[in-house]
C-alpha cells in the first residue's frame, strides 16, 4: 500500500493560559497524491487551524497539544523553524481565501509571480518571466502579458484569484492548501474556479487539502473529505458516500438543509437543535473521558 503524501495523526490543539480551551479534538486524516481532501463544517469548526497547523502559521495562543502532522513521511512538529521552512518553500503552497489581500498592492503581478521561482528554482530574471507567463496562459487568463504588468487592484477578482492558483503551483508543489478560495467569487466565478483547481491538479499530480464550508463545493472538486464539528471530526470518508449514504446524524441533517437540483420542489429543513445538542453532548463525553486518561 502506498504510504500517504500527508498524514495527520491524533491531533489535537488548545488556546487559553493554561491550555484549557481545546480547538482541535483528536483529529485524524490521510491525504494521498493527487487527492483532493474537503475539510469541511461551519465556522469556527476547526478547519483553518488544521490547514495553519500544516503550514507552521497558527496564531498566537494556540498551540499543539499532541499528535502529528507527517509529509512524506517527515513530522513536521518535529522540525526547527528554518528545517521546517525549507521543507514547506519546496513543496507546500497556498490558495489564500481573499485574492485581493493576499496579493501586495504595491508591486506588479510580474514581480509576485517571478520572486519564488527565482527564489527557490533559481531560474534568472528573463527565464522566471517566461515561467510566469506560461502559468497565466495555464490558469487560462486572458492577456497574460497584460496582466504581469498589472497591479492587483486593476484585476478583476477572479483574474485576481487565478494570479493566485497560478502562483501557488509555479514551483510544481506536492501539495496545494487551498482556505476557502471561492468565497469572495460569485457562483459562476466560483464554478470556473472549481474546475480550474481541479484541472490543475489533476495535471500536476498535486494533492490538495480543500477548506470550505459548502458541502455543494465539495461535491463538485473533493475526493474525500472530513466533516469538522466543535474541532471534532463527525464523519470522514469517500465524497460520494458522504453525500449519497451519510451515517452520522450531523451529515444527514446538513444533507437536509442543502438544496438539491436533483429535486426541484424540496423543502430545506433546518438543522434541528437537537442535532447540535447531541454533538455538543459527544464532544463533551469526549473531553471528559480524555480528561480522565491525562
Amino acid at each position: 500500500m502506498t504510504a500517504p503524501l500527508l498524514s495527520i495523526s491524533h491531533l489535537n490543539a488548545v488556546t487559553g493560559r493554561n491550555g484549557e480551551t481545546p480547538i482541535l479534538r483528536d483529529v485524524s486524516l490521510d491525504i494521498a497524491a493527487g487527492e483532493v481532501h474537503g475539510l469541511v463544517g461551519e465556522s469556527g469548526a476547526g478547519k483553518s487551524t488544521i490547514a495553519k497547523a500544516i503550514l507552521g502559521i497558527l496564531p498566537r495562543g494556540i498551540r499543539i497539544a499532541s499528535g502529528s502532522i507527517a509529509l512524506e513521511g517527515v513530522d513536521l512538529l518535529t522540525l526547527d523553524a528554518s528545517s521546517r521552512r525549507k521543507l514547506l518553500g519546496a513543496t507546500v503552497s497556498l490558495i489564500p481565501q481573499d485574492p485581493l489581500t493576499a496579493l501586495n498592492p504595491g508591486r506588479r503581478i510580474e514581480a509576485q509571480l517571478t520572486d519564488g521561482l527565482r527564489l527557490w528554482r533559481g531560474l534568472s530574471a528573463a527565464d522566471a518571466r517566461l515561467r510566469a507567463l506560461q502559468l497565466l496562459d495555464e490558469v487560462q487568463m486572458a492577456e497574460p502579458e497584460r496582466v504581469m504588468k498589472a497591479f492587483p487592484h486593476e484585476l478583476s477578482g477572479g483574474m485576481r484569484q487565478r494570479v493566485l492558483i497560478a502562483a501557488a503551483f509555479a514551483l510544481e508543489p506536492k501539495l496545494v492548501i487551498a482556505d476557502e478560495p471561492t468565497t469572495a467569487l460569485d457562483v459562476t466565478v466560483q464554478k470556473q474556479i472549481l474546475r480550474l483547481i481541479r484541472a490543475m491538479q489533476e495535471r500536476h499530480g498535486t494533492g490538495v487539502v480543500f477548506v470550505t464550508h459548502d458541502l455543494g463545493v465539495v461535491a463538485q472538486i473533493c475526493d474525500r473529505a472530513t466533516l469538522l464539528y466543535m474541532g471534532k471530526t463527525m464523519e470522514q470518508g469517500r465524497v460520494k458516500d458522504l453525500l449519497d449514504a451519510p451515517r452520522h446524524p450531523y451529515t444527514r441533517a446538513l444533507m437536509d438543509a442543502c438544496p438539491r437540483y436533483d429535486q426541484p420542489g424540496r423543502g430545506l429543513a433546518p438543522v434541528p437543535e437537537t442535532v447540535f445538542a447531541d454533538c455538543r453532548a459527544e464532544i463533551a463525553a469526549f473531553d471528559r473521558e480524555r480528561a480522565g486518561h491525562v
